[in-house]
């Protein structure tokens, strides 16, 4: 899951208030060449929406984002979701989660959380929130001295179209998450079209 997870460079965030958004949600990111998906626990829906992707969606990369507890992470795994996100490190939920067979990628933003990460045998490590910690140059200071372990980071909070290759000109960064590409607004309005339309114009800026 980790080597399948690094070819794809942008992740899109994504938080749905109604699960029957989550079929078509899928299939505006997929039209735009996007095939992998966070959906986070900030809303009841979360769970159903999940369950639904991975059904219609088998072969689409599932993320569950904003596992804060055990029973989070066992809602997510049970709805099919094949990698975990926080916006910090937990260590009961990575373990948990890794018990299970997924990947997670916990949150960090200083030298002692990305150890812990490291320590937990977690490579791949959530940069949150990237724009508030002082964005790629902050970034770049702290993965310098970890660069021999192999870790990478997935800046997320605050990057947008704008600003996404800033990261991704980094050897750290391995991708980026953004809720600019389907936005709740967006969602909510059911604005397919443009979620498709902003889907290939980030891809387009990736090259």
């Amino acid at each position: 899951m980790l080597d399948e997870l690094l070819k794809r460079p942008v992740i899109p965030v994504i938080v749905i208030e109604d699960a029957a958004d989550a079929e078509p949600l899928a299939e505006a990111l997929l039209e735009g060449g996007m095939d992998v998906i966070e959906i986070t626990f900030r809303t009841a829906a979360a769970g159903e929406a999940m369950r639904r992707i991975a059904a219609r969606f088998p072969d689409m990369l599932l993320g569950a984002g904003t596992v804060l507890s055990p029973e989070q992470a066992d809602r997510a795994l049970d709805a099919g979701a094949s990698f975990g996100l926080a916006p910090g490190l937990n260590p009961d939920v990575v373990r948990h989660f890794q018990a299970k067979g997924g990947l997670f990628i916990p949150g960090v933003m200083t030298p002692s959380e990305i150890e812990r990460g490291l320590s937990l045998g977690c490579k791949l490590l959530k940069f949150f929130p990237a724009g508030n910690a002082g964005g790629p140059a902050m970034l770049k200071a702290l993965a310098g001295p970890y660069a021999s372990q192999g870790v990478k980071f997935c800046p997320t909070g605050g990057v947008n179209l704008d600003n996404m290759n800033d990261y991704l000109a980094l050897p750290m960064v391995a991708a980026i998450g953004g809720s600019w590409l389907a936005t709740k607004q967006q969602i909510a309005d059911r604005d397919w079209a443009g979620i498709t339309a902003n889907v290939k114009q980030a891809l387009a800026r990736v090259g």
